[in-house]
């Protein structure tokens, strides 16, 4: 991705949000693959003319699959207290997420123990040995067998929204880690980090940042909701 093309969604003296194309990395693994943090950084530095290295502090992430909203630090003071509200939970976040099933509840709360294998990198929902995990979710639309959820996860486990959606037996378009057998595009999920709403770590009022649907979201034939969400 050419530092030219990254979307912007917010920037200011403390703050840069993108938006995170599906299939990239947030930050490097070891995969070597380019990063969104990497075209970030060529971004600033082309924009301003930066003849040093650019600083950008990464506050949370995306998984590689996923879609939407990602929030920088462009100071380390800002880094430091954007980290803070994403680890005291005051970052009020807002998925998309399209999933096989029908019949779901209009509205609804998933609540269950999720562990993590690491060396595997799968998450599972289990009976006594994982970590609180909750998550709330409506409805936006139905077709056939695919139906559009608005997601508010109220804890931060990893892998949290997907395992939990699976385990429900409403596993996300494409993601065939947790047993979709949906295609979507080529490495990628039916998910979307749709918004963010954070304090500015300078001037304490809200902020909220909000992402637009890749197109590859098209192919659902979804009515897709209009108005703040």
């Amino acid at each position: 991705m050419p530092a030219t093309s990254l979307v912007v969604l917010y920037e200011d003296n403390h703050c840069l949000a993108v938006s995170k194309p599906a299939g990239w990395l947030t930050m490097g693994d070891a995969t070597g693959d380019e990063t969104l943090l990497e075209v970030a950084k060529e971004y600033l530095k082309q924009k301003f003319a930066k003849p040093g290295a650019v600083f950008l502090g990464v506050v949370h992430r995306l998984d590689r699959p996923v879609s939407g909203v990602v929030l920088f630090a462009r100071t380390s003071k800002a880094a430091a207290r954007l980290s803070a509200q994403f680890r005291e939970r005051t970052v009020e976040k807002v998925y998309w997420a399209a999933v096989a099933g029908s019949g779901i509840p209009d509205a609804g709360e998933l609540v269950g123990q999720v562990a993590k294998d690491r060396r595997r990198n799968v998450a599972s929902v289990t009976a006594d040995d994982g970590r609180d995990s909750r998550l709330g979710y409506r409805v936006l639309c139905r077709r056939s067998a695919v139906t559009l959820l608005e997601i508010r996860p109220l804890t931060g486990r990893s892998h949290q929204i997907r395992v939990q959606l699976a385990h429900a037996g409403w596993a996300i378009v494409g993601d065939r880690k947790y047993g979709s057998t949906a295609k979507f595009a080529a490495g990628t999920i039916a998910l979307h980090a749709r918004s963010l709403t954070f304090a500015h770590p300078v001037r304490q009022e809200p902020v909220t940042v909000t992402a637009e649907l890749p197109a590859s979201w098209n192919r659902l034939g979804l009515n897709w909701p209009t108005g703040p969400h």
